[in-house]
């Protein structure tokens, strides 16, 4: 759990935050952490998850896989423990 405040998305009226837990939960199963402290910016989390869609899933050289791993791959060189 985040020490950062949360919107809860029943209380976004712009429908946007229960889109994106939505879309979030279908691709992971749950909806992480790092998109919940987003919330309070719903439109910008919005348009930062159609980035990573698009980034992570969409046309290219690379496989989802070998994108991940490269994800993972910069995360330990820059000590992120996410």
């Amino acid at each position: 759990m985040s020490w950062i405040q949360q919107q809860n998305p029943e209380d976004d009226s712009s429908g946007i935050l229960s889109r994106v837990y939505a879309a979030a939960g279908g691709r992971a199963g749950e909806v992480s952490e790092i998109l919940k402290v987003m919330s309070l910016r719903s439109d910008l989390l919005d348009s930062f998850m159609k980035f990573y869609v698009q980034l992570m899933k969409g046309p290219g050289e690379l496989t989802s896989a070998e994108r991940e791993w490269l994800a993972v791959i910069t995360s330990k060189a820059n000590d992120c423990h996410y």
